[in-house]
């Protein structure tokens, strides 16, 4: 059992963890010279042959206040404080409520120097203590008289006897999660390299394994664990771990930084939150009000997009995006301090619902229904819920970030299709969805034809465009294919049009263009103009052109820019070449097809154009399982 301290500066804290454990955690020459703990310190003690209590001793004074954060972040119960010459202090107000804005819920009362104060006065804080936990879930916390300073103290004895008691209740950690462990401490030790400690909030590491920085993304093995201060070759969740790490320098972590599962290492610099502010906090956050927010043991500035409302007001519970100054690592669920701009109170906090916040459409109300599923998901752990919202399916890469479960342990929901993607990953999408997603594609081609009468219809990719630009592209050429077998849509040349459609040129128009696509298909990768084939075949020139774009709105032939068109044969051939270049560059294409530089380009523009390619950067990448016919 991991137990955090809390309370006022000079309190007894550190004096406690003492006499609990027999560990002096003031290691630093600074807090021995002041009196005082200025960083976390951690110490551990058995409790029974199978149970080890690690005491977080967090510093009390104000200043410190992001340290207190990082500290309680991940442990299993809070040992709040209070001086009996003292009472209720400031820092005991705002220690308490970061320990409820965290989510700590399990705890006990310490009433220390008890041989400082008289039984008037002790009566007098108990009952100040008894009244300021009432509203909280540590109502009913039992309260423990002791001095620690004296040896074998009653008090602190029936206190690590109520520990151990409360280590046993505890529930099993899920070991089944992908590993996470927040950093709070990094340092080097000679012979050994680099060692972080943290608390490790989800799933189990090993000796030899493979782990990320989070954010940075640097790859780093595990040569040895301590686990509760004990030499081990496992590390579980729930635990104080030292990890020593290989393949990173110490200048590479930094407190606050993230061990994580590989598959958990992508970061993003806006989350979806429900924060809540405190009815004392003195603020109302407005949009891109400034705060600090303290996640894990990290420490960032944010600044707020409200997702709901026009102003939160103090006391009430809203959603908003925090606009972070750097990349953060979370999950849904985890739990976050803020302190105002000025960092110095603590305003409120809440929990992550989306890790990974969009720049755009942040109010729509397809975001609102997926918050609401993270938030079903949060409480009840059914990733159907957020299947249920997601139109367009859900990868199950995202499944795995947003679950922390590996993928093999995500079970698709009944009904759930699986479509298999790039580099391994796969898509769920539920059947209902799917089809909703052909209805959209044959109102989408209703509509085109609608429009564009004279035109035989879109081609695959400029149809995704209209449909769905966000779509997985092996969903989208799933759906398309689908509905071709059905013979629900049609296919002429690279147009798609609905059954129903068609654009024919009659039998005067077929005889006029016949000569016409002879002289296109001569003419290979280098087709005449309109006004080369108006010359050679002696026909006025918007005749000639209105002949050419009939016939490519019918999908016979293709139209790369104006006046300028390509028999589908040696089209086909260009698009077949650009499969066998190791990479389509313009001076790559110029040298394999022999034109110009300027064809090369307008060519290759033209194949990203109906998503045949797409371009990055210089170059041109055919599309995964996409064939030209």
């Amino acid at each position: 059992m991991i137990i955090g301290t809390a309370g006022h500066i000079d309190h007894g804290k550190t004096t406690l963890t003492r006499a609990l454990t027999g560990v002096d955690t003031d290691r630093l020459k600074e807090e021995k010279a002041r009196g005082i703990s200025i960083e976390l310190g951690y110490a551990y003690t058995a409790l029974t042959e199978h149970d080890t209590l690690g005491v977080i001793d967090v510093p009390g004074h104000e200043k410190f206040i992001r340290t207190m954060a990082a500290g309680v972040t991940g442990i299993d119960a809070a040992l709040l404080v209070v001086a009996a010459d003292d009472g209720i202090m400031p820092q005991t107000l705002e220690h308490l409520a970061i320990l409820r804005l965290l989510g700590v819920k399990r705890g006990a009362v310490a009433l220390t120097k008890i041989d400082r104060a008289d039984a008037a006065q002790i009566a007098r804080i108990e009952a100040d203590i008894a009244a300021l936990l009432a509203p909280t879930d540590f109502a009913g916390a039992p309260v423990f008289h002791t001095n620690a300073t004296e040896a074998d103290d009653a008090g602190v004895q029936a206190l690590r006897a109520y520990l151990a008691q409360l280590a046993a209740t505890l529930p099993a950690s899920d070991e089944r999660r992908l590993f996470r462990l927040g950093v709070d401490r990094v340092f080097t030790l000679s012979g050994q390299g680099t060692i972080v400690t943290g608390t490790a909030l989800a799933g189990t590491v090993r000796v030899g394994d493979t782990v990320t920085l989070a954010p940075g993304g640097q790859l780093a093995r595990v040569r040895s664990i301590h686990a509760q201060n004990q030499a081990a070759q496992t590390g579980r969740a729930g635990q104080r771990l030292a990890l020593n790490l290989g393949g990173v320098a110490r200048e590479d972590i930094a407190r606050g930084t993230w061990i994580v599962a590989p598959a958990l290492a992508e970061c993003s610099q806006r989350i979806d939150v429900e924060l809540t502010l405190t009815p004392d906090c003195g603020i109302t956050l407005k949009p891109w009000s400034p705060l600090h927010v303290h996640l894990g043991a990290a420490h960032h500035t944010a600044n707020v997009v409200l997702l709901d409302g026009e102003a939160l007001a103090p006391g009430h519970t809203g959603r908003v995006q925090l606009v972070l100054d750097a990349p953060v690592h979370a999950v849904p669920g985890d739990r976050f301090v803020i302190r105002n701009a000025q960092a110095t109170a603590t305003v409120g906090g809440g929990v992550v619902l989306d890790p990974f916040g969009p720049a755009r459409k942040r109010r729509s109300s397809a975001r609102v229904d997926w918050l609401d599923a993270l938030a079903d998901f949060i409480d009840q752990g059914d990733t159907a819920a957020l299947l249920a919202r997601s139109a367009l399916g859900l990868r199950v890469s995202a499944l795995v970030r947003l679950s922390q479960l590996p993928a093999a342990l995500i079970a698709a929901p009944p009904g759930a299709i699986n479509v298999a993607l790039a580099g391994g990953d796969a898509l769920l999408i539920g059947a209902a969805d799917v089809q909703a997603l052909e209805e959209r594609v044959l109102a989408a081609l209703a509509q085109f034809h609608e429009r564009a009468p004279d035109d035989a219809g879109p081609e695959l990719w400029r149809l995704k465009r209209i449909v769905s630009p966000e779509m997985e592209e092996r969903l989208w050429s799933r759906l398309v294919d689908a509905l071709l077998a059905a013979g629900r849509i049609v296919r002429r040349g690279r147009s798609l049009h609905l059954p129903r459609h068609s654009v024919e040129l009659g039998a005067e128009e077929q005889a006029l263009v016949a000569p016409l696509l002879v002289s296109l298909l001569a003419g290979r990768y280098d087709p005449p103009w309109v006004r080369d084939l108006v010359r050679e075949h002696a026909m006025p020139e918007a005749e000639v052109r209105r002949l050419l774009r009939k016939l490519a709105r019918s999908g016979e032939i293709s139209q790369v820019v104006p006046d300028l068109f390509y028999h589908p044969q040696p089209l086909a051939e260009l698009a077949q070449l650009l499969v066998t270049l190791p990479q389509v560059q313009a001076a790559s294409f110029r040298d394999a097809t022999g034109l110009g530089r300027k064809r090369s380009i307008q060519i290759l523009e033209f194949f990203n154009r109906v998503g045949y390619t797409r371009r990055v950067g210089n170059i041109h990448m055919v599309r995964p399982d996409t064939a030209w016919s």
